[in-house]
């Protein structure tokens, strides 16, 4: 079943007001392209769910999209804060988010749950730390086991889960090489998931490296080819981090009138990413281009 369509329809198809989303990578393999269609689309009242929260969560916020942030951890890189969020986190603010905070492996931990089709998770963790006392969510059960008392962590189905990769065909099969997130796992949990590639290649490409395929086609539902998708994030074998971008985003972002201003000419000037990818400065996809590095091939007959 070819699952191709463009950016604007998968979003729209997918992402409604009040919907719970996960726009998943690492430092790698962000897909800010789709969070700012889902800007451009007006979408309201978001549950915004991810370990890291970074600079497209951030985006989202400012646009008046998320109404909560599900989170384990939350900044600008290497560089500083959220300006965005800090402002709607701070208790004078009239925009407060209602904010559900876990540890990496907390949030991690749900998701695997849900994936696996288990009501919840347990872990050995938060003790000694205030987390689980200011999440409700974070309860504990008495291992039959051991009789030691272990924390648990819902399952958490998230309705939409946005990856990007570097290639997928058109049924959805999704390859990933490099650093990962937690793509797989939040892939399996949620209701809807949107593969997002770099390349769109025939089957028969998939299936001569079947140990990269990360996301399996029989759980997607879109497949958007969308090239550059995740800049200023990185893409493994095709364009690095775009530094200079996260360093800079600290004055943009500081103050709300020059937030404004970047994302009324970046996010809703254009009309797609084609337009965003045309605004950025001359040379700058030339020089973030990747130089080859191939990998050997392995032998998988028998």
């Amino acid at each position: 079943m070819d699952k191709r369509c463009s950016m604007r329809e998968a979003i729209s198809a997918s992402v409604k007001d009040g919907s719970s989303i996960v726009i998943d990578g690492f430092t790698h393999l962000i897909c800010f392209a789709a969070g700012h269609e889902i800007i451009r689309q007006g979408v309201k009242d978001l549950t915004a769910i991810r370990l890291t929260p970074d600079l497209v969560y951030d985006q989202l916020i400012e646009a008046g999209a998320v109404k909560k942030l599900v989170f384990s951890w939350a900044g600008n890189p290497g560089v500083g804060s959220l300006h965005a969020l800090r402002r709607r986190s701070e208790a004078s603010s009239t925009e407060r988010l209602e904010l559900e905070e876990y540890s990496h492996f907390g949030l991690l931990s749900r998701f695997l749950a849900a994936s696996a089709g288990l009501p919840f998770w347990p872990l050995n963790n938060y003790q000694g730390a205030d987390i689980a006392r200011v999440n409700p969510a974070i309860k504990t059960v008495r291992c039959p086991y051991t009789e030691r008392e272990l924390a648990t962590v819902p399952a958490l189905h998230p309705d939409v889960a946005i990856i990007h990769c570097q290639r997928a065909d058109a049924e959805g099969n999704a390859q990933v090489w490099g650093l990962l997130g937690s793509q797989k796992e939040v892939a399996f949990a949620a209701r809807k998931v949107i593969v997002v590639a770099e390349q769109i290649v025939p089957t028969e490409v998939i299936r001569k490296d079947p140990n990269r395929t990360l996301v399996p086609g029989i759980i997607v539902s879109h497949v958007v080819h969308e090239p550059w998708g995740c800049h200023p994030s990185f893409v493994q074998g095709f364009h690095d981090r775009d530094n200079d971008f996260y360093v800079k985003w600290e004055d943009i972002s500081r103050k709300p009138e020059t937030y404004r201003a970047w994302l009324e000419e970046f996010v809703y000037g254009v009309k797609d990413r084609q337009g965003y990818l045309a605004k950025l400065e001359t040379g700058l996809l030339d020089k973030l281009r990747a130089k080859a590095r191939v990998c050997e091939g392995v032998d998988y007959g028998y």
